[in-house]
């Protein structure tokens, strides 16, 4: 078993590896790193951080990654974002709390997370139409980076099997 360090502030988790230790294989940390660098939490956006954090957080929270919970919801603490608003993100549709650009947002994020589950009702071009009519193609692409980077990283914790210590 391997261990993490807190993942970020005073405020998150330590974690063990009960799995696997991805460290053992440098090219698939090259490819996960090189993500983070890019589209992770520390990284400089033109997206606003806040949304992107939003999107990082819902992520982990579909994908089930305890890891990834522990760090963006410290994440989404340290930059301010409302608790109300990460508290009713996992039924972001079914309040007021977000914007309209934040909404097209959350939704791709969901579409792209769960590409398989599109069907004809339920098009991914619909997402895409919708996160277009309020973002521009540098705008989106960062959306769909910091998606696909956090989908790496929930699978790669999954397959780790990061666990929080007791």
């Amino acid at each position: 078993m391997s261990t993490d360090s807190e993942p970020r502030g005073g405020h998150a988790a330590a974690f063990e590896k009960v799995r696997l230790d991805a460290e053992a294989n440098p090219s698939l940390m090259a490819i996960a790193r090189s993500g983070a660098d890019a589209f992770g939490y520390t990284a400089t956006l033109k997206l606003d951080g806040a949304l992107a954090q939003l999107l990082r957080l819902r992520v982990a929270q579909m994908n089930n990654c305890v890891y990834c919970l522990s760090v963006h919801y410290a994440a989404a603490e340290d930059i301010g974002i409302a608790a109300v608003k990460v508290n009713m993100l996992t039924a972001w549709w079914e309040t007021n709390l977000f914007s309209g650009a934040e909404r097209a947002a959350l939704a791709y994020t969901e579409r792209l997370t769960r590409a398989a589950d599109a069907t004809s009702e339920t098009p991914f071009q619909t997402a895409h139409d919708d996160l277009a009519a309020h973002f521009d193609d540098e705008q989106m692409l960062e959306v769909a980076a910091v998606v696909i980077n956090m989908n790496i990283w929930t699978r790669l914790k999954l397959v780790e099997g990061a666990t929080p210590r007791t």
